[in-house]
């Protein structure tokens, strides 16, 4: 697998404005972003889509969502949307696995 345009931002090879990191997971800021505050949540491991996750990946996605709560609380939102894409036809650009997350507006369902 090439290392994703996520794995060149987590190994420092290209900027991005990083809002929060750990060991696990890094947080940037969306470069096109669809709402005030729209931040990527992204694993450090590369997993190319929802489709090639395993049973030993559920922690590791439970915690995105537990880091996307920690990060909108620190923006001071407490109403924000999660999406995940999963593959071309959903509109999934980087193929390594990312939770976006939307806040500061208001939101339509169902969505586009």
């Amino acid at each position: 697998m090439q290392p994703s345009l996520f794995t060149k931002i987590i190994d420092r090879q290209i900027p991005a404005k990083i809002v929060y990191e750990d060991e696990t997971y890094i947080v940037i800021h969306d470069i096109q972003p669809q709402a005030p505050a729209h931040v990527l949540v992204i694993p450090k491991r590369q997993i190319e889509t929802l489709n090639d996750l395993q049973p030993r990946d559920a922690e590791l996605v439970g915690g995105m969502f537990l880091i996307a709560r920690k990060v909108m609380a620190e923006m001071g939102h407490q109403d924000y949307r999660t999406v995940f894409n999963c593959g071309k036809g959903a509109q999934q650009s980087v193929f390594h696995l990312h939770l976006h997350v939307l806040a500061g507006r208001s939101f339509t369902w169902p969505p586009g």
